[in-house]
């Protein structure tokens, strides 16, 4: 029989983390070590919690090693370019979040471990008996910090799976995505760490987003997963009418699972391509996911790092988590 493939998660959870979490937990062919959480769609404590609260819906002693309250540099320099995204709106006096303060499950009765995630990321891939599959879904701090602090890790990891950036898609700033530009310092070093490296960025994610119709499809499945997601599709989609009532959707892209899925399954994304990827650290490139393919600057000495998706098959990805949840 086939080993399993190791992972540890980092998380920001939120909605799509929480079904990325939902995944992790539930495929056969992962053996979930860890979820490390990170602050990014909300204070590190809330992200803990959250984390917390799913894995206990779903019955996981999986421990949780709480991580990084701030970005590497970005919170102390007052020059980089101010938000420009928004989760939250109020319409007729009702308050609409695409990330909830805390996930609507019980409180959790049990606690994150002392360790703080980066230093979890160093204790344990110095001692790993064989390489990590790390899938990170959130800001890149935790990961980054363990770099910094022992880069040696590296030989241990044995892909980076990474949800964020985009290339023609952005959702937090002209330019960038969220996770990416909450801390782009984090996720220009990750990315240049010599791990190998596979980004599900925007340009994928969007192609798979789910309508109400399809939420209802997770509900038919009649499991605590099904009915959780559908929930959590729903919430998505009417919070986001009311924060752009000009452009809705009525969809709404799980971003967070499709790396979870990519990880096993790279049928699920389309367009995959090997490419030079750089982050923008200031004024208005800040976040912003710069990729290269022009051949005359590649053979100048800027070598591809990356296996960026520019896109992906919704029904494929659809059709996993169906199967995961079921």
């Amino acid at each position: 029989m086939e080993k399993k493939m190791k992972v540890i998660l980092d998380v920001d959870t939120g909605t799509d983390d929480a079904v990325a979490i939902m995944a992790a937990v539930k495929h056969p062919d992962m053996e979930l070590l860890a979820v490390c959480s990170v602050a990014g769609n909300k204070p590190v404590e809330n992200t803990t919690e959250n984390t917390l609260r799913v894995l206990q819906a779903l019955g996981s002693d999986v421990p949780v090693y709480r991580g990084c309250a701030e970005p590497l540099v970005k919170s102390i320099t007052p020059t980089r370019i101010p938000d420009h995204g928004g989760t939250m709106a109020v319409v007729d006096g009702k308050e609409y979040h695409v990330h909830p303060e805390y996930l609507d499950l019980p409180a959790s009765e049990r606690s994150h471990e002392d360790m703080p995630a980066p230093m979890f990321y160093v204790d344990y891939l110095r001692h790993a008996k064989e390489p990590v599959t790390i899938i990170a879904v959130g800001p890149l701090t935790n990961l980054a910090v363990a770099l910094l602090m022992d880069h040696d890790i590296v030989k241990n990891i044995s892909r980076i799976v990474i949800m964020g950036g985009g290339f023609m898609c952005a959702n937090r700033s002209p330019v960038a995505e969220f996770n990416i530009w909450a801390d782009p310092d984090a996720a220009q070093w990750v990315i240049h760490c010599g791990a190998d490296i596979l980004m599900v960025p925007l340009d994928a994610t969007v192609k798979t987003a789910f309508t109400k119709a399809d939420a209802e499809d997770f509900r038919s499945l009649g499991t605590f997963c099904g009915d959780f997601c559908a929930d959590l599709i729903d919430l998505r989609i009417d919070a986001d009418r009311a924060i752009n009532p000009e452009c809705p959707d009525n969809n709404t892209a799980i971003h967070d699972a499709l790396a979870v899925v990519a990880a096993l399954d790279a049928s699920v994304l389309r367009d995959v391509e090997r490419v030079r990827c750089d982050i923008g650290l200031a004024d208005f490139a800040e976040g912003a996911t710069l990729i290269t393919r022009s051949k005359e600057f590649l053979t100048s000495g800027f070598v591809k790092n990356v296996d960026f998706a520019f896109s992906a098959d919704k029904e494929a990805y659809k059709s996993r988590l169906m199967e995961l949840f079921s």
